[in-house]
């Protein structure tokens, strides 16, 4: 939806213009799988796709939040914490959340306002729709109160919003990617800062996102079993987090770190090590060392994490054979959802289509097949 056509929107459902107007982006893990709660590295990009919000302010206290997801409008009050919403409402945790975290920040929470948020990004391909539409609620809610806190803020707003209301222990990768994209660059993430920065990204090179639409029915009980994994192995190699280790203190210490928890702190230790490779090579302008990090960060998942999926596998096996592909990996926190190649000229509408006929003849459904480009950050429209 178009800036226009949502101003057009709110006024239709609350009979006046918005005050403002925000986006944020959705965003690529492009290297960097579960490094970010163990302090690590990462690279992620902002796409052009996203969340937009609009926002006027009420002076009666009543706060409206209303998604084009639902078509329906939910009302609550401005006095008390804001509640927890369950149900066809539970997308609303999202800027509720927001508006809990604000305080601890030291940033006030607006009172009374009508608010209307809108994508076009798709569900449940792990481009994270949730950083997006906390990073455009906090513009949004700042722009209503006059506040204008540096971008780290906001990003940490954000995060603390998905950690503590919506109760997702995510590292800062999502919303630091959201809030700090550029178009043409790769956000680099120094999650034990947090530091943030950016990589150019080569010319000539393109993202295609191939979406399973499959998920593991235990997938949040399998992200925090690895999450708990990753802390013990850390704790039995004396450390507080697994950024600490390097890879090879590590391969010396492996007796004394359970079996299953030495592989998880394999990967991400070596994963923390690709992600610096690949600033290195992206610095270069070497789109084929990148795709072979890349393939590779997909195998230590595969083999080692344990977060990927026969759908997941089949489909980056596919694309590295492509014509025209550097690299192939799951993006996100895996256990289904999305695959992410990076390529070349060489590599097409018709060179995805025969990936998605490939998938589709083995496993009976297709892939959602989206290209992507690299767009700006988190902005008031």
């Amino acid at each position: 939806m178009s800036k226009a056509s949502l101003v057009a929107r709110f006024e239709q459902i609350f009979g006046r213009p918005p005050a403002l107007v925000t986006r944020a982006p959705g965003r690529i893990e492009f290297i960097g799988n579960h490094t970010d709660y163990n302090g690590g590295t990462v690279l992620g990009a902002s796409i052009d796709r996203g969340v937009a919000v609009a926002v006027a302010p009420r002076a009666d206290g009543a706060r409206n939040f209303h998604s084009t997801y639902t078509g329906k409008t939910v009302t609550l009050p401005a006095a008390g914490e804001p509640a927890k919403q369950t149900g066809e409402a539970s997308w609303a945790n999202y800027p509720l959340g927001v508006l809990a975290a604000l305080p601890h920040f030291g940033l006030r929470a607006p009172e009374g306002f009508d608010y209307l948020a809108d994508s076009d990004l798709p569900t449940g391909a792990g481009l994270s729709s949730s950083a997006a539409i906390e990073l455009a609620s906090a513009l949004a809610f700042l722009g209503l109160t006059g506040q204008a806190p540096d971008r780290e803020t906001v990003v940490k707003v954000g995060k603390h919003a998905e950690n503590h209301f919506v109760g997702v222990p995510c590292g800062i990768l999502d919303q630091g990617v959201s809030g700090f994209g550029e178009a043409g660059r790769l956000v680099f993430i120094d999650c034990a800062g947090p530091r943030f920065a950016t990589v150019p990204m080569p010319a000539g090179a393109s993202f295609w996102i191939f979406n399973t639409h499959t998920k593991h029915a235990l997938v949040d009980g399998l992200y925090a079993a690895r999450h708990r994994e990753c802390m013990a192995a850390a704790a039995a190699l004396g450390v507080g987090l697994l950024v600490e280790v390097s890879p090879e203190a590590l391969r010396a210490a492996e007796a004394k770190v359970e079996p299953t928890a030495f592989k998880r702190a394999r990967h991400v230790v070596e994963e923390i090590a690709r992600v610096d490779a690949c600033v290195k090579a992206l610095e270069a302008g070497d789109l084929g060392a990148v795709g072979a990090l890349l393939t590779a960060s997909h195998r230590s998942s595969q083999h080692l994490f344990q977060n990927s999926t026969p759908e997941l596998d089949f489909l980056v096996d596919t694309l590295a054979a492509a014509p025209g592909v550097f690299g192939a990996r799951l993006t996100g926190g895996g256990f289904g959802g999305a695959v992410m190649a990076l390529a070349g000229p060489g590599f097409g509408a018709a060179g995805a289509e025969a990936v998605a006929a490939a998938y589709a003849a083995k496993f009976g459904a297709r892939p959602d097949v989206l290209p992507m480009g690299v767009g700006p950050g988190a902005s008031v429209l």
